[in-house]
Parts: structure tokens; C-alpha cells; sequence
């Protein structure tokens, strides 16, 4: 017998806390994948990587806001980069979305949220793997296509900005971090 999963109103999931928050997919409550340390490391690089650009590009980065992508659809970035707001939801396109992988995630699932991310506008998606050790990017056609080569070196960039970080950078980050860890 198969279950069915109980749908509720857009007004009872935002009343609604959830830990961790949740993705809200017409009438569905989704959880997220998340709580592995590799997630959590890059979240916090990302956090910081941002901050330093936020006062020369006038935006903010926001780990786990909730972002509204249509009238019943609501995800959860791992990062956003948004222009500072007042609002307790975002609901105007970020300039970028980032979502890193975890251990559990499938790419089917993280297409997915870059076509909710590209349907509402955003321009720019970046699916981090911190297991396969590889990154994407999506532009507004939502197509993931593994970061190429720029000037020799796998680069990620955000259109119409200065802003770009080496692959390589990132992953090293994330070794650095983990070396740190241990006894």
C-alpha cells in the first residue's frame, strides 16, 4: 500500500517552524539533506567568501532563507546571495543561489530546485559536490554544466560581477578545515 503525503496550506507551513527548515512544493512539506560536516564547512566558507563583496555589490549573504519561487512553491539555498531586504521571506530573484551536496543527494532532486530558482528569475545557480569534488553552474536556462576552464583554472563566476572563485580554492578550503579537525 502506498502512502500518500498529507498536503497542507501555504499558511500552515508558515506558521510552521521546522528544524532544519523545510522545501514547500505545492501542498507538500519536503525535507532537506543536510547535517554532514562537509555541508556545514562550505556553507561557512561561502558565508565568508561573500562577506567581503557585501558592501562593494550592496548584497547579502543568507545561509537557509527561505526563498519563494511561485504562489505555493518555497525552497531553501543552502546560500543566497539577495539584495539586503526587510522582507522575512525573499520572493525577488537572488542575484545567486548555491546548494551543496550532500552525501544522500541526488543530482535528479538538486535539477530540480535550479528549475525553481530559474523559473522565479534567478540568474545563476551553484551545485557544489564536496564528495565528487566538483562544481556546477546554471545560468536563467537552469542547464548544470560542470564549471569549465577559464585562464587555465576551473572557475565559478556570478554574470555581471567581479566576483569569481577557483574551484580548486574551495576544495582546498575544505581539506584545510577538515586537517584543523583532527588531533
Amino acid at each position: 500500500m502506498s502512502s500518500t503525503p498529507t498536503l497542507i496550506s501555504v499558511e500552515e507551513y508558515l506558521r510552521t517552524s521546522y528544524r532544519p527548515d523545510c522545501d514547500y512544493i505545492d501542498g507538500k512539506v519536503l525535507a532537506r539533506n543536510m547535517g554532514e560536516k562537509p555541508h556545514a564547512r562550505l556553507q561557512s566558507f561561502f558565508i565568508k567568501f561573500f562577506a567581503k563583496y557585501e558592501v562593494e555589490h550592496g548584497f547579502e549573504p543568507l545561509p537557509e532563507q527561505r526563498l519563494q519561487t511561485g504562489d505555493k512553491r518555497y525552497r531553501i539555498p543552502d546560500v543566497m546571495i539577495a539584495e539586503p531586504s526587510e522582507e522575512l521571506i525573499v520572493r525577488t530573484p537572488p542575484l545567486l543561489c548555491i546548494e551543496i551536496l550532500c552525501s544522500k543527494d541526488r543530482m535528479r532532486e538538486i535539477q530540480e530546485r535550479v528549475d525553481d530558482y530559474a523559473r522565479m528569475g534567478v540568474p545563476c545557480s551553484w551545485v557544489i559536490d564536496p564528495w565528487r569534488r566538483k562544481a556546477f553552474t546554471a545560468g536563467p536556462d537552469a542547464i548544470l554544466q560542470e564549471v569549465g576552464t577559464q585562464m587555465g583554472r576551473p572557475l565559478l563566476t556570478i554574470p555581471g560581477t567581479n566576483i569569481s572563485i577557483e574551484v580548486e580554492t574551495i576544495f582546498a578550503e575544505l581539506d584545510r578545515l577538515a586537517a584543523a579537525q583532527r588531533p
